[in-house]
């Protein structure tokens, strides 16, 4: 989520505007919202709409920094939220967290598709 309206970038790179309109980017726009907020076996099922997510980071990062108690949100069910929310307690901004972790992985991705560039080259 973009910091006080900046822009946002989803998951595959491209720009989704600023932090109040993620959520039009989301894949779970077009889904029933009460297919969201289940409970058991259920969940699984909602966890699938985020699999191909672009905005999946922004939606999560939305959910931990707002401690938003129901449903899927970024992929991960209340329960596994709270557990995140346990285990690292002293994070500020779930959003800066996020957006860095994805920044180096696409860097470390890089890195690696110019090694195997290299040795093939």
């Amino acid at each position: 989520m973009g910091e006080r309206g900046g822009p946002v970038r989803g998951e595959d790179g491209i720009g989704v505007g600023t932090a109040e309109e993620w959520s039009e980017h989301a894949a779970c726009r077009a889904a029933d919202p009460e297919e969201l907020f289940v409970e058991g076996a259920a969940q699984s099922r909602a966890k699938a709409v985020c699999a191909g997510c672009v905005v999946r980071t922004e939606c999560l990062a939305y959910a931990l920094d707002h401690r938003i108690e129901h449903g899927v949100w970024g992929g991960m069910t209340e329960r596994e939220r709270r557990a995140l929310l346990r285990r690292r307690p002293t994070v500020t901004s779930w959003r800066k967290l996020l957006e860095a972790a994805r920044t180096e992985h696409a860097r470390q991705a890089r890195l690696g598709d110019d090694e195997r560039s290299a040795a093939t080259g």
